[in-house]
This record gives C-alpha cells, sequence and structure tokens, in this order.
C-alpha cells in the first residue's frame, strides 16, 4: 500500500502543484492510524503572475463492505488558510455527498456512512471548497477528488447458464470437444485474485474432463457406446482466488447425449419365416412380414428388403414399411394352385446408410429363408383382360355388335360362365349383352355430340354358383360421323356506312361444328345462289375457315333501304357433306369521314317517355280552359254576326304553296324538307311547323316512322292520317305539295336541300363515267370536292 501512494505522490510531483499524501495505515477498527489529507499552501513562489489555486487533485482510497458500528473513516481536506480559529467552513458536494459522505465542516474530516460495495460503484467523484464562514465567500476554488473503492473477495463465480445441453457422436476418440462453459466473477479483475476463476469436474468422471482455464469439456473415455448408456450428467464447479482456498464457487450441470452412429449391423431373428396365401390374393396384397433388428436409431436403423433368389422371384416383390422398418412381402403376380402351391424365397437385409468406419465390425446386411403356400379356394371367373376398349361409329344400327369380353373359371371344374350389364353403369340401357358368347352390342342409337365415352361394367358369374362373380370394365368410344352442318360461330349483325368505298371490309366471319373430323375443320363460304347476282355485297373465301364480306358498290342510301339481308351457304369438307345457309344483318348507317358509326336509323319526332304528376295535372288544366274557350265561342257566335276567321290578307285556308324547284341550297333554312317527303325518319326531333305560329304548349309527339317507302301515294296518306290524330295541328286544313323525284335515279337528288338530312358529303365521281352529256355536272360538283378535301 506504501508504495501505491508512492507512485501517486510522485504522480502528483510533476504537476504545478503542491501535494501531501498521507498512506493509509492497516485497517484495526475502521480508521487509519494517520490521517490522509489534502493540503492547500499558501501560494505559489514560482509564478507570481498566476492566479493562486491551492486544490490539487488526489484520491482517497477506501475498502468495500466496511463492518464496522462506527462511521469508516475516509480522509482530511485542509486548507493552508485555515488558522484553526474556526473562520473557514468546508463544503463537500458530489456523489453521495451528504448522504453517503459527510464531512465535518470544521475540521475537513470525511466518513462514510453506509457500508460501500465495489460491484454497484466502485469510483465516486467530489468535488471540495472553503469559504469565509462569516462572510460566505470562498478562500480557495472548487476542486474535484475522487474516492476509489478497493476489492475485497464477496461475490462468487456464476455460470451463464444453470444447465448445459450438448451431444457427440457415440464411439468418439479421446479428446474430442464437447462444450465449453462460461463463469464470471463480479470481483474487480485487476486487484489481486478475487476474479480469477478456475474450472474442475465434481461429477463426470471418468467418462469426461475439463480444462481449468477454459472451461472446455471433452471426452475421457474410448469408445462410449450409446447402445450401452446414451445420457451422461457432468457437474463442473468454477472456483475464484485461483482455485487455492478460502476462494468461493459456483457450480453448473451439463447434460451430455450420445449420437447414434451406424455401428450396429441388421440381424434376423430367426433364419426361416413360413406364410399361406389363398391363391385368390389380390395383386399388390400383403402376404406377410418380416424384420430385421438393428440396434441404431434414425437413419442408422433404416433397412432395405430385398428378394435375391428363390423359385418365386418374380412371383413376389418385397417392400419397407418406413415406421416399423420391416418388410412386407406383396403379391405381383396371380397365384394359381393348380399351377404351383409352395414359394421358396431368400430375403435379404441391408442398412441404406453404411459409415465406413465400423465396416471392421462385419457386413451390414442379413438373409433370411420365406416359405410361401399357396391354398386352394374356388375362384370366381377371370377375365382375358383387365378392361376392354372398344369404338363404335355414331351411326350404326340398333342391334350391331361392337365387341366380346370373354371369361372363364380358373378352377379345374370349368364351370360354364354368363354374362350380364352392370345396369348401374348403364342406366339408359343403350348397351346389351349375349349371356352366352359375351358380345355387347347397341340397343339405343348414338350420338357423339351427345356422349363420346360409354363406360359400362360387365358381370361374369359361374351358373352353378352365381354368387362366383366378377367384374371388367368397358370403355366404348362413339367414333364421329359428319352429320352437323356447319354454323356461324356467332350472330352476325354488323353495319355499312353510307359513304362506304367499293371493295371495302366489313365483316369477317367464322363458323364452328359439332363434328370432330380427323384432320380438323375446312369450312368454305359462299353466297347463296338468289343472292349471289344481285346482292350489293360480296363474300371472300379466306381458306381458313374465315371469310370476309365486303362492299360491293360505292355509297349506300340509308333512306332507300336501311337494312340488308344476307345469305351465306357454309359447307364442311368432310364426307358425307353438310351445308347450312346462315343470314347476315347488314344495316345502313350514317359515319362520319373516319368511318365511325354516328346514327343507324332515320330521325324521328320524339316525344317525352314520361310526365310527371305536375305535368298532367298541366295539360287537364289546358284541356278545360280549351273547352271552356270553346263553349264560349260557340255562345258568342249565336249572338254575333258570323264572322270569318282569319280576315288577314296572308290566311293560309285552302292555300297551295308549290314547290317547283330545287330550293335555295343549305342556307334556306325556311324551306320545306324535300328529304322527308323520300324518307319520313329524315324529320328533325326538335323541328317545329313553319307554315304556322304554334298556339298551344303541346309538344310534339313522335310519330312511328313509316320505313321504305317508296309510293308517294302512301306516304301522304300515312302523313293525312297522323295530321288527323295530331292535337298540335291546326283546326283548319292546310294543303302543302312536294315534288318528289321517285327512287329509280342512281344520282339521287344533286339538290343541297338533301344535305340537312345526310351525315356525309356526296361522291359524284361516277358522273365522269356517264358520258358528254353529264360533264358539266361532273366538272361543277367534282371541283367543289376536290376543293373541299384540299
Amino acid at each position: 500500500m506504501r508504495t501505491y501512494h508512492c507512485f501517486w505522490l510522485l504522480f502528483w510531483a510533476g504537476q504545478p502543484h503542491q501535494s501531501f499524501l498521507t498512506p493509509l495505515s492497516k485497517r484495526t477498527s475502521g480508521f487509519p492510524e494517520k490521517e490522509e489529507v489534502l493540503v492547500l499552501s499558501g501560494n505559489s513562489r514560482q509564478d507570481f503572475h498566476r492566479s493562486k489555486r491551492s486544490w490539487m487533485w488526489n484520491q482517497f482510497f477506501l475498502l468495500e463492505e466496511y463492518t464496522g458500528t462506527d462511521y469508516q473513516y475516509v480522509g482530511k481536506l485542509h486548507s493552508d488558510q485555515d488558522k484553526g480559529d474556526g473562520s473557514l467552513k468546508y463544503i463537500l458536494s458530489g456523489d453521495g455527498a451528504g448522504d453517503l459522505f459527510i464531512i465535518n465542516e470544521n475540521t475537513g474530516d470525511i466518513q462514510a456512512t453506509k457500508r460501500l460495495d465495489r460491484e454497484e460503484k466502485p469510483v465516486y467523484i467530489l468535488r471540495a471548497q472553503a469559504i469565509n464562514r462569516r462572510t460566505g465567500r470562498p478562500v480557495e476554488p472548487e476542486s474535484e477528488f475522487i474516492i476509489k473503492i478497493h476489492d475485497i473477495n464477496d461475490n462468487e463465480p456464476m455460470f451463464t447458464k444453470d444447465i448445459y445441453n450438448a451431444s457427440i457422436p457415440e464411439m468418439s476418440d479421446v479428446g474430442t470437444f464437447v462444450v465449453q462453459v462460461t463463469a464470471t466473477d463480479a470481483d474487480d479483475p485487476t486487484y489481486g485474485n478475487s476474479a480469477k476463476v478456475v474450472y474442475s469436474i465434481l461429477q463426470g468422471q471418468p467418462y469426461f474432463s475439463v480444462e481449468s482455464e477454459t472451461g472446455i469439456i471433452k471426452t475421457a473415455l474410448l469408445n462410449m457406446d450409446r447402445e450401452n448408456r446414451e445420457q451422461y450428467q457432468v457437474v463442473i464447479q468454477a472456483k475464484d482466488m485461483g482455485g487455492q482456498m478460502g476462494g468461493l464457487s459456483g457450480t453448473t450441470t451439463v447434460n451430455i447425449t450420445l449420437t447414434d452412429v451406424n455401428d450396429n449391423p441388421p440381424r434376423f431373428p430367426q433364419s426361416t419365416y413360413q406364410f399361406r396365401a389363398p391363391e385368390s390374393t389380390p395383386l399388390d396384397s400383403p402376404v406377410g412380414r418380416i424384420k430385421a433388428n438393428d440396434a441404431d436409431v434414425d437413419e442408422n436403423a433404416e433397412i432395405e428388403y430385398s428378394i435375391t433368389e428363390g423359385d418365386g422371384y418374380d412371383m413376389f416383390g418385397i417392400t419397407t414399411d418406413k415406421d416399423t422398418q420391416e418388410g412386407i412381402i406383396t403379391v405381383k403376380k396371380a397365384l394359381d394352385f393348380e399351377s404351383k402351391n409352395l414359394y421358396i424365397l431368400k430375403v435379404e437385409a441391408t442398412n441404406t446408410h453404411v459409415d465406413p468406419r465400423f465396416l471392421y465390425l462385419g457386413p451390414f446386411k442379413d438373409s433370411a429363408t420365406v416359405r410361401i403356400q399357396v391354398e386352394d379356394v374356388d375362384e370366381p371367373p377371370m377375365f382375358s383382360r383387365p378392361a376392354y376398349i372398344m369404338e363404335v361409329k355414331e351411326d350404326v344400327p340398333v342391334n350391331s355388335v361392337i365387341g366380346t369380353v370373354t371369361a372363364q373359371d380358373p378352377d379345374a371344374a370349368k364351370n360354364p360362365v354368363k354374362y350380364s350389364v352392370d345396369r348401374h353403369t348403364d342406366m339408359d340401357r343403350v348397351f346389351n349383352i349375349n349371356s352366352g358368347n359375351g358380345s355387347i352390342f347397341t340397343s339405343k342409337p348414338l350420338d357423339r355430340e351427345t356422349l363420346l365415352w360409354h363406360n359400362i361394367t360387365v358381370i361374369a358369374a359361374e351358373i352353378n354358383n352365381p354368387k362366383q362373380s366378377s367384374r371388367v370394365p368397358v370403355f366404348i368410344k362413339v367414333l364421329d360421323v359428319n352429320d352437323n352442318s356447319p354454323e356461324f360461330a356467332m350472330f352476325y349483325e354488323t353495319f355499312v356506312c353510307e359513304n362506304a368505298k367499293a371493295e371495302q371490309l366489313i365483316q369477317t366471319l367464322s363458323a364452328v361444328d359439332k363434328d370432330d373430323p380427323y384432320n380438323g375443320h375446312q369450312f368454305s363460304f359462299s353466297l347463296a345462289p338468289e343472292a349471289a347476282s344481285s346482292s350489293n355485297f360480296t363474300l371472300q373465301d379466306n381458306r381458313d375457315n374465315t371469310a370476309g364480306i365486303f362492299t360491293r358498290k360505292t355509297r349506300y342510301n340509308r333512306h332507300e333501304t336501311s337494312t340488308y339481308f344476307l345469305p351465306v351457304v357454309i359447307s364442311d369438307n368432310d364426307y358425307p357433306i353438310q351445308s347450312s345457309t346462315e343470314t347476315v344483318t347488314i344495316r345502313v348507317c350514317a359515319c362520319d369521314h373516319r368511318g365511325k358509326m354516328l346514327s343507324c336509323n332515320a330521325e324521328a319526332l320524339v316525344h317525352p317517355t314520361g310526365l310527371s304528376t305536375g305535368a298532367l295535372i298541366a295539360i287537364l288544366l289546358c284541356i278545360i280552359i280549351l273547352l271552356v274557350t270553346v263553349v264560349l265561342f260557340a255562345a258568342l257566335r249565336r249572338q254575333r254576326k258570323k264572322e270569318p276567321l282569319i280576315i288577314s290578307k296572308e290566311d293560309i285556308r285552302d292555300n297551295i304553296v308549290s314547290y317547283n324547284d330545287e330550293g335555295g341550297g343549305e342556307e334556306d333554312t325556311q324551306a320545306f324538307d324535300i328529304g322527308t317527303l323520300r324518307n319520313p325518319e329524315a324529320i328533325d326531333d326538335n323541328k317545329l311547323r313553319r307554315d304556322i305560329v304554334p298556339e298551344t304548349l303541346f309538344m310534339p309527339r313522335r310519330t312511328a316512322t313509316a320505313r321504305d317507302n317508296t309510293d308517294v301515294r302512301d306516304f301522304i296518306n300515312q302523313r293525312l292520317k297522323e295530321n288527323d290524330t295530331d292535337p298540335t295541328a291546326p283546326p283548319y286544313d292546310s294543303l302543302a305539295t312536294y315534288a318528289y323525284e321517285g327512287n329509280g335515279s342512281v344520282a339521287e337528288s344533286l339538290s343541297s336541300l338533301e344535305s340537312v338530312t345526310t351525315d356525309g358529303d356526296q361522291d359524284y365521281d361516277y358522273l365522269s363515267d356517264w358520258g358528254p352529256r353529264f360533264k358539266k355536272l361532273a366538272d361543277m360538283y367534282g371541283s367543289m370536292d376536290s376543293d373541299k378535301d384540299s
């Protein structure tokens, strides 16, 4: 201890401060014989320009776990400013100051009030200061000092685990590593031997040993056999103080398990096994079980069985039960007592995982003899095949024979056999069988498209003993016959634009056929004879089971013909050839310049689909007001002189409005639409009558459209009937004359009036092909189109 404090004395002598250190004497009653004092000098003569500092760092040393009744004396603080007259006061602050450590404010003595534990806190850092008692001002600056707790051996070594578990293979060499145990000591490893741990084995000899310094456990005995002993319990002690007497110790338990290695070959407990098997034993059925014993476990005890020789080598097989490691002998071929009634086999059992290190113990396999006695039984009839597959065309006549099954009694008696069909497998009684010869024939017509396979079961039973019966499955495949006509794959309803060009593809057709020809479907498409020459469309067969519909002419008029029905003939190339005629519906529609469909119906007046309650009430009120007005008007007529209804010069009653020109062009918005006369579907939905001023609140009523009206008389009669029932018509007659061109002109109307009802520009290029008489028109309209396009 004295040498230690001298070290600190020399250390602090090299600092620019003075210090005095008195070492602690051996402790008797808890107080040192000489005080350990931190002294403060009055000034520093070496440098008169430095600020005065009289405190300096130092250390106090204190043993832990003090057991005395009085406070433990630590040391003394002293300042050279202290004259002993009680004018100075010493103050202590920092770790544990005032609680764990107290100071005599007059003398500077420091004492510890409680027992200290180094493992809880090894070092305490405190600050000391001397102040003037009267003024309260410090006479020295505050400085720090350290109280270091010296360690005593008060903690025993502790293992990191209470119980260790380890395993090693059996038959390991001496010195094989098992496991390493570790113990720690909470005492100070830098002071004495309190934390120096030494390991020793208390239990587990002579099988295992432990290294004293590292705690590594190793095997100490050669060829430890798991089959003799599998579990070992080893107790290891860790002792501090380097294992010397007086040191503290702790123990732990290590459970060591020997793992298995394949050091034991399989052995049959007997050399011969005998089994009996009826000749009716089904294939793959077990005949018996044998087992070779192996003292090993898990994969080291896995055994593979095999039949190495014998007269039943090909009649029987053997497999291994993975759960019980037994050999299961099964029947591979049908047994026949009449042919052979005894089989002798040689069976061998071999380990699947052999360890080359233990081959010196002998071959890891064993063999035994197995005798199998076949027993005679009354067997049911046996079919010549395990299953029958037959084919029949779907158009065969009823009662046609499609195949034959055969079965016979395998016994020596050779009893006769009768056949029957299990009706649970042929509920519709499509097939029947001759009970004597086993020939199967049809009893109802067949249809491949309804059912391709018929799976029936045929029963063969002995006539003398019907209980002896057997069954065989018969699979009957119905072969295809070309008895179905091809048809469209879907319902085709397409459209063609009014401004379509010639040879323009408008629809691609495809077909399906319920039949299934061997070389696949090969459909051909053509127009029906009645439509081949007069149709406005052409059909092109693509030779890939598809066909395309093309336009035959340029431009279509939906006001003349809004729907075309194109009959298409589809034929297959199978024998006999089947064909059908399908119809494609083609609607004429108005399209934009990109070919996008805009409308497929002629315009018609639109009326509201439904009226609200308020609207109905308003209509009823109007009707009532109208009736009252009519009654009042009739009463006034009786009293007044009869006057004309309309006295204006512009009276339009019985006026004849004649239209004898082509109109004023597209800017003439007040003219009648001649296109309406030709096609009533072109009427604008929201266009009111221009010949009268509307005086009622009635909305225009949608009228039924008259499609394909080519007769002007029918058109006028229909319009007359509509006006008679129209509540919005005037109460007097109005006659209008419409010039009608008819529907025979290929050029249609050249007037601009019809442009109101058409959605696309007309193409007048065909006028150039009509000769010199139409050259003027071709130059006039053709140039206008070209200018517009440019």
